[in-house]
């Protein structure tokens, strides 16, 4: 079989697929009062996606990630009050903040091991997160950013207080990007980026080069995280600090563990289990929610972990790659 060929099959859409994305917009047409949840379900899935771009393909491990997703919201938020509210404009202007931060930044990340990097991550969310709080006339500071009137979708679509409007908007960005990372993943730089999370130094043998796929692709990823961020700021019309604390880093991560690293469906299926779960957990025990999502994680990973991953995780990873 040719290179052309494999790449071909490898790309080849699966019915699976085809049903998800298909109920995913025919929810849609659910009635009032599930959109929101949804809408969180698509910007957190988003995000999730972008951190399996460097974690599950390129093998970068970051446990600061919300830096990205909150320039994004502070980029589309400032973008809309101080320039123009049309949405479209400040998603676009938030994934090249973002991207320009990400490309910064990554030559710092890239550099050492992957305690490192950790570290280096974690240290870029928390400086951002304080240079944050300490511009209050633009950030607004604790009291976060306000007064934000986003148009209308298309110059025609308002958002709603059902979240109707919002979930549509952020499930086309979702499915817009998801079908570009797909296209990346399933290509010869998709599969230099796992050649070298498998064996850096074998692919630098091979004439891989290391530094600028990672740097290419670590950039990618904060400009998907930032049209996370930006979605979030745009369908809420509000920015808080919250988008660049720890517990945003790690919610992502959480979900991404849940989902499975490594294969894009991966972030999606954990975002919708880890928000359906809190969602379910915080209605039914408002005090101990986060007491019982630890139980199950702990379960997860001590226990179902491997079986999950040799039965269903397995059986989707083969059908939806």
């Amino acid at each position: 079989m040719s290179v052309t060929a494999s790449f071909s099959r490898r790309a080849r859409w699966r019915l699976p697929e085809i049903v998800f994305w298909l109920l995913a917009f025919a929810a849609l047409l659910l009635p009032p009062g599930k959109h929101l949840l949804l809408n969180e379900i698509a910007i957190l899935a988003l995000f999730a996606l972008s951190l399996d771009l460097i974690l599950g393909y390129a093998g970068i491990i970051s446990l600061g990630h919300a830096a990205f997703f909150g320039t994004g919201a502070y980029a589309a938020g400032l973008f809309c009050k101080l320039v123009t509210p049309d949405p479209h404009t400040g998603l676009a202007v938030a994934i090249v903040v973002a991207a320009a931060l990400g490309a910064a930044t990554s030559l710092l990340v890239l550099r050492g091991s992957d305690l490192t990097r950790l570290m280096v991550t974690l240290a870029v969310a928390l400086v951002l997160h304080e240079v944050a709080n300490a511009l209050p006339l633009w950030t607004g500071g604790a009291d976060g950013l306000q007064g934000m009137t986003v148009g209308p979708l298309l110059g025609h679509f308002d958002f709603d207080l059902y979240g109707r409007t919002a979930y549509a908007y952020s499930l086309v960005t979702l499915f817009v990007l998801f079908l570009l990372a797909r296209r990346i993943v399933h290509s010869p730089f998709g599969l230099s980026l796992m050649a070298i999370r498998r064996n850096p130094l074998r692919a630098s043998a091979l004439g891989v080069p290391n530094r600028s796929r990672l740097i290419a692709v670590y950039t990618l990823s904060a400009a998907y995280a930032g049209a996370a961020g930006a979605l979030l700021a745009q369908t809420t019309a509000y920015v808080s600090l919250e988008v660049l604390d720890f517990q945003r880093s790690a919610d992502v991560l959480l979900a991404l563990i849940i989902g499975g690293t490594g294969w894009l469906y991966g972030g999606l299926a954990g975002a919708i289990a880890f928000k359906v779960l809190q969602d379910v957990l915080s209605a039914s025990a408002p005090q101990f929610w986060m007491f019982w999502m630890g139980l199950f994680l702990v379960v997860l990973a001590l226990v179902g972990r491997e079986r999950l991953g040799q039965g269903v995780r397995g059986l989707l990873a083969k059908v939806m790659p």
